[in-house]
């Protein structure tokens, strides 16, 4: 049998990601004086909006 589809018919196949994923990290201060870290994964259309995370 005969391949049916090329690697060039797969990579054209993919469509763009229009987003980008970017790690937040915060501090907490805890009662006891120590800090905790929470962090998380936030989508963000443009790599420029990463200053209006809060």
């Amino acid at each position: 049998m005969a391949k049916q589809q090329s690697f060039a018919d797969k990579a054209k196949g993919k469509k763009k990601v229009d987003f980008v994923m970017v790690k937040v990290v915060k501090s907490v201060k805890t009662d006891k004086g120590t800090f905790k870290f929470n962090e998380k994964f936030v989508k963000l259309p443009d790599l420029s909006k990463v200053t209006d995370i809060k």
